[in-house]
């Protein structure tokens, strides 16, 4: 099965908004076996969303477009609609009591531009917004299926879930049977790792695929199956994933699709211990990435941004004496810095980091993309140097990354 997804917006093409709508669309088709086709972004022109609509169908049996729907005179995808799929435009009443529900909710009164989103295409059939007021238009011509969504991400995922994949998959009902198994990798370079899985790729039967998904110190190694067998599928499936978590071995750190703050917060409840954190260069990005996900508060307990020497001094207990003969980079204040943080949050794990993420401040000895690092657990404290490339945020990213999966490799080996 083929989907298109038309993202509309000028927006979109200045740079101004990221379309992430697209990425969502994919993640929740590819479990059924579809494949994405295209992606086609235009303008907030009537001829160029025509044109793309015209291409699509021609390409796809499922199109998808997002954006466009709004109240303003810039929203025009609902008029282009019209004018592709035929009929007139008339109220609908469903769509008006929802408009007006949201808008008590808010405690906001319904003006004339809003209130005209009740306004849609007799060619259409119309799937209530619940979580906005742009209506969702379900158009059908040729035994094919194009679907106007809003441009909001949070209405565009949410919709998708509760009524607009579940109403594709009734209607293109397959006997393809499909399966997915995601292991995450760490310690270990893309190319490495390929390298080690060759022979397993060689020897993959033609029911699946193994594909490379990288990330700041993550690889995601996805294995797909497809088969009109589902007991075949499952066989296979199983047997090649036994092998492939053989062969990868230590550097296999989780299985199963998360982050790395997932991952972390996956040992401490295997382990049942609390962290916290203390952080240099990373300004809190570790805190962040954990405090994100719900029930993190079971095992994290906060976090000293420790930016100045001062503070690293004042809140941790790191030796001045060691900063004016090491430099705040170095593996004696990161370690005094974890055991310090552990001491100041009352907590049983703790991760620190200080480095130069750049673009200035580096030097021949310490070059910027220099991180040290030093994780604290009931077993000791162990630290580490690592020199990542890139620009500032690509710096923090991976050493944000590389500190949770480092505790989270430490209390792996306690199980």
């Amino acid at each position: 099965m083929k989907v298109s997804v038309i993202a509309i917006g000028d927006e979109l093409l200045i740079g101004q908004v990221i379309d992430t709508n697209s990425s969502d669309i994919a993640k929740r088709i590819a479990p059924y076996g579809w494949e994405l086709e295209q992606v086609q972004v235009v303008h907030d022109q009537e001829d160029d969303i025509l044109e793309s609509i015209d291409r699509a169908l021609g390409r796809s049996q499922i199109v998808i477009t997002t954006g466009g729907l709004g109240p303003t005179k810039d929203d025009i995808t609902k008029g282009a609609m019209l004018k592709y799929f035929g009929g007139e435009l008339v109220y609908n009443d469903q769509v008006r009591e929802n408009i007006e529900e949201i808008f008590a909710r808010r405690g906001v009164k319904v003006n004339n531009l809003t209130a005209d989103q009740a306004l849609v295409p007799t060619s259409c059939t119309v799937i209530q917004n619940v979580l906005g007021t742009a209506p969702i238009m379900w158009f059908e011509k040729d035994g094919k299926v194009l679907v106007a969504m809003p441009g909001v991400p949070f209405e565009t995922r949410g919709m998708l879930d509760r009524e607009v994949v579940p109403r594709l998959v009734r209607k293109f009902a397959q006997d393809q049977h499909v399966a997915h198994n995601n292991f995450m990798c760490w310690d270990i370079t893309e190319s490495d790792l390929a390298i080690r899985l060759e022979s397993f790729e060689q020897s993959l039967p033609a029911e699946l695929h193994l594909a490379y998904l990288p990330q700041p110190g993550l690889i995601r190694l996805r294995l797909d199956g497809h088969s009109t067998d589902r007991n075949r599928l499952e066989t296979v499936m199983k047997e090649y994933s036994d092998k492939l978590v053989e062969i990868v071995g230590e550097n296999m750190i989780y299985a199963g699709d998360a982050n790395a703050a997932e991952i972390l917060l996956h040992y401490l409840k295997l382990t049942g211990l609390s962290v916290g954190s203390a952080e240099s260069c990373t300004g809190g990005a570790i805190a962040s990435a954990i405090t994100k996900i719900a029930g993190a508060s079971d095992h994290f307990m906060g976090t000293v941004v420790s930016y100045s020497n001062q503070v690293k001094m004042n809140l941790l207990g790191v030796k001045e004496e060691d900063l004016e003969r090491y430099g705040a980079v170095s593996e004696s204040v990161v370690r005094q810095m974890a055991e310090g943080a552990a001491k100041a949050l009352g907590v049983d794990c703790t991760m620190a980091t200080s480095g130069i993420a750049g673009p200035g401040g580096g030097t021949p000895e310490k070059p910027v993309g220099t991180v040290w690092m030093a994780i604290h657990t009931p077993d000791g404290t162990f630290s580490r140097c690592h020199h990542f490339s890139g620009d500032r945020h690509r710096v923090i990213e991976r050493a944000t990354n590389t500190a949770l999966l480092s505790l989270a490799n430490q209390l792996r080996k306690t199980l």
